[in-house]
């Protein structure tokens, strides 16, 4: 079993950064595969990013590459999502996700765990 807490949402102006943290109970962390997603009002859940247990290998959606850098921490069993030049589109409540099998995905319905999420509104 794994318990995810996310912080660090908010409002940000276009343009601006937010570093979201997702923080995991349990002693099996680094274990998982971890994944970020988000969902806008009216719109399904649709995948962000995604990191290997080693963080190794990590996965984005193409909506976020070369903005968006997804990175863990086992040592404090988190999970970060930085998010630079935030666009208005980008506004969303933000899930953290994990992941029991080996394999990196953008698939929601593989991930096992979800955090409560933290919303994340970007003004223009």
């Amino acid at each position: 079993q794994v318990q995810l807490v996310e912080s660090g949402g908010g409002l940000v102006q276009a343009g601006g950064s937010l570093r979201l943290s997702c923080a995991a109970s349990g002693r099996t962390f680094s274990s998982y595969v971890m994944g970020w997603f988000r969902q806008a009002p009216g719109k399904e859940r649709e995948f962000v990013a995604a990191i290997s247990w080693s963080g190794g290998r990590t996965l984005y959606a193409d909506s976020v590459k070369g903005r968006f850098l997804i990175s863990r921490d086992n040592s404090k069993n988190t999970v970060y999502l930085q998010m630079n030049s935030l666009k208005p589109e980008d506004t969303a409540v933000y899930y953290c996700a994990a992941d029991a099998s080996s394999a990196v995905s953008h698939d929601r319905l593989r991930y096992d765990y979800w955090g409560q999420g933290t919303q994340v509104t970007v003004s223009s």
